[in-house]
């Protein structure tokens, strides 16, 4: 009951305990999203410290990608059939104790089992925060509360992955994922102390058995539309992140000393377009700036793909335009999506939803590794162009996935008003 106070005490503005919610769980994303972006700064390192191929390491990003969604689906079942906090705080301890353990590697099949650990955990946490926030907050406000979200995203950027890089060149590639489980630990007492019970979906009588429940949301046609759309929308993402450094270094000719400010600079540009995207979004259309936001981004990778050695001011401007377009799709996107589902399948779905969003980037991270070729340690990474075409191929797809999605979604509106 709470929380429906919460939504209703106020028209324009956020009640204190809705910024509250927005901050833990932009926090708690900020872990996640870090855990798992800052293998893309540390690949160089990572690569040249464990002698593998670049084939390899795509493995090791696809092992927490496709762990992450093996558990979404297991979990499907019973996401809505608890308190949102409850759920919240036990796959987050897995995830710290996942984190910690990467911290301790010293040999690749230590790295792969520790990615895997924490990919079993992590990959649901963005599934239950998406569900908390379409519980908590009305879709009217949902672009803005998404893109003080996604800031996460900028923060590990701005924050995280200098750091990271920071602690790296001092005490070793494994000493991140320490500092990661360590904030995350603050983060998680946060939660158990401030954090109300997120329980209204339980008030929705349901006699459906963890499979019945899991099978009905994933025969859901309009449902599908959804969770199509975001795998596409993962694909292009996975395939070309994790060779970020790897390219940059060899191929851009950016030294690592350069590659913190790098991504610093990106990350301070995605901290200022995300909210001024979510405003945007909620004033003008959701699904006109996705794929305005994608028909720009499409144009930007195919000359990212393509750069050759240019001075380093020239590649962070192309580095923070390329992020601009990414961002800008993301806020949009996951603010449509967690539209599709009723209250008592929100659960399921976004689970469901995260899962194949992570099968697909593990997938694309894969098949990235097999594209994106480097003959040694210290050559430049070859047919990374070709990763450029392949994801503009699959932007175009998903533009007329998500169009299908907001047709729905405003076709449903109108049957209510009715």
């Amino acid at each position: 009951m709470a929380d429906t106070l919460d939504v209703a005490a106020t028209e324009k503005g956020f009640t204190s305990y809705q910024k509250f919610a927005i901050l833990i769980l932009a926090l708690t994303q900020f872990t996640v999203v870090l855990d798992f972006m800052v293998m893309s700064p540390l690949g160089d390192m990572l690569m040249k410290s464990m002698d593998i191929t670049t084939f390899k390491f795509g493995f090791a990003v696809s092992s927490y990608a496709f762990s992450a969604g093996l558990s979404g689906l297991l979990t499907a079942g019973f996401a809505d059939k608890f308190d949102r906090k409850k759920l919240l705080l036990f796959f987050y301890v897995g995830f710290i104790a996942g984190t910690f353990i990467c911290g301790l590697t010293t040999t690749y099949p230590m790295l792969i089992a520790a990615r895997i650990v924490t990919g079993l955990f992590g990959g649901v946490i963005g599934s239950i925060s998406m569900a908390i926030v379409a519980d908590l907050f009305p879709i009217e406000k949902r672009g803005r509360v998404m893109g003080f979200m996604q800031m996460g995203f900028g923060a590990s950027q701005v924050l995280g992955i200098p750091i990271s890089l920071f602690i790296a060149n001092r005490w070793g590639w494994q000493m991140p994922f320490i500092m990661i489980a360590g904030l995350a630990a603050i983060i998680w007492v946060a939660i158990v102390l401030k954090m109300r019970p997120i329980t209204e979906h339980l008030k929705i009588i349901t006699d459906r058995k963890p499979i019945m429940h899991l099978w009905h949301t994933v025969a859901n046609r309009n449902y599908r539309i959804g969770f199509l759309a975001t795998a596409l929308l993962s694909l292009g993402g996975f395939m070309m992140m994790p060779w970020g450094s790897a390219f940059s270094i060899n191929n851009l000719h950016v030294t690592k000393e350069q590659l913190p400010v790098l991504f610093m600079v990106a990350g301070i540009s995605s901290l200022i377009i995300m909210p001024v995207i979510g405003k945007l979004s909620d004033k003008i259309d959701k699904f006109k700036i996705f794929a305005f936001a994608s028909v720009y981004m499409i144009v930007m990778v195919l000359i990212y793909t393509n750069l050759t050695p240019v001075p380093f001011w020239v590649v962070m401007i192309m580095n923070v335009l390329f992020m601009i377009g990414i961002m800008s799709r993301m806020v949009p996107a996951s603010a449509l999506t967690t539209a599709l589902p009723e209250m008592h399948d929100r659960g399921a779905f976004m689970s469901i939803s995260s899962s194949l969003q992570q099968i697909a980037g593990g997938l694309a991270a894969a098949v990235g590794g097999m594209i994106v070729v480097q003959k040694d340690k210290f050559s430049p990474l070859q047919h990374y162009n070709t990763l450029g075409i392949v994801i503009s191929g699959i932007t175009v797809v998903s533009i007329f996935m998500l169009l299908r999605g907001d047709r729905l979604i405003k076709a449903n509106k109108h049957r209510a008003k009715l």
